[in-house]
């Protein structure tokens, strides 16, 4: 089976898929920048082990890591796991996605992945919006080449900075309210959050697909809070919570994997 990793700045999410790609685990850990390659194959036996999967189980394996020095842990993890380096997704690895931008090599490996399963589940062009530790946008145009993007703070990045500089603003929960304006200071709190958040997005995918003239493209939601701000928006054509790890999965077997 295959293991796809998607190592983010603030938590890191694992999928085991079986041979015929259907997905058979999941597990989510916080990422820890000071693991090391030891520490991290324990977590990974250990996970597996929890849910009756073994070492053997496990033959083939991808990253794509947006923490450098936590891509060098990976890799020697699990070549020492699996006893063969493991795919490393980036810039290079675009499963023949042409990427139309003027340095390449800035495209960071999370949205590499998100782009190119976008366009295998949803086809050209499409626009995907990322709710991770960062809200990422990432645009596939109608020839199927990757565009760019937008990179703004996260919603829980931005939650916590009010937190903590608003000092009469306890902290509430990040959920969206029942209506925009609201009648409380939590209310209106999760609104400015999330209604804010959901706004943002409309917002800059109407822009994007205006730039474009892409304006039949789908758009695909993800990351941890992207079902919280689905509520909010009518935007989302479909929300896909493993987008980045079938991303991984597809540039594996781009690159040669599991013939």
């Amino acid at each position: 089976m295959f293991l796809a990793i998607d190592v983010g700045n603030t938590q890191t999410t694992i999928g085991l898929y079986d041979a015929e790609g259907a997905f058979r685990h999941g597990w989510r850990m916080a990422t820890g920048r000071t693991d090391t390659a030891d520490e991290l194959r324990e977590k990974i036996l250990g996970f597996l082990a929890m849910d009756g999967f073994g070492r053997a189980d496990v033959t083939d394996a991808g990253v794509a890591s947006v923490v450098p020095v936590l891509s060098r842990a990976w890799s020697r993890c699990l070549e020492r796991l699996l006893g063969s380096a493991p795919l490393l997704v980036g810039p290079g690895t675009t499963a023949g996605m042409r990427v139309d931008m003027p340095d390449p090599t800035t495209l960071g490996a999370d949205r590499v992945a998100n782009a190119v399963a976008a366009r295998e589940a949803y086809g050209d062009p499409v626009i995907v919006v990322d709710f991770g530790t960062a809200t990422n946008i990432d645009v596939v145009d109608a020839s199927g080449a990757y565009r760019g993007g937008v990179i703004s703070p996260g919603l829980m990045l931005s939650a916590a900075a009010l937190f903590e500089r608003a000092a009469k603003l306890a902290s509430v929960p990040v959920e969206a309210p029942g209506r925009t304006l609201g009648a409380t200071t939590a209310e209106a709190v999760q609104s400015g959050l999330v209604v804010g958040a959901a706004a943002q997005a409309e917002g800059l995918v109407a822009r994007i697909k205006a730039e474009l003239s892409i304006e039949g493209a789908k758009v695909v939601g993800t990351g941890g809070l992207a079902r919280t701000v689905a509520r909010a928006t009518e935007l989302f054509d479909a929300v896909d919570d493993d987008l980045t790890l079938r991303g991984i999965r597809l540039i594996w077997l781009a690159e040669g994997g599991a013939r």
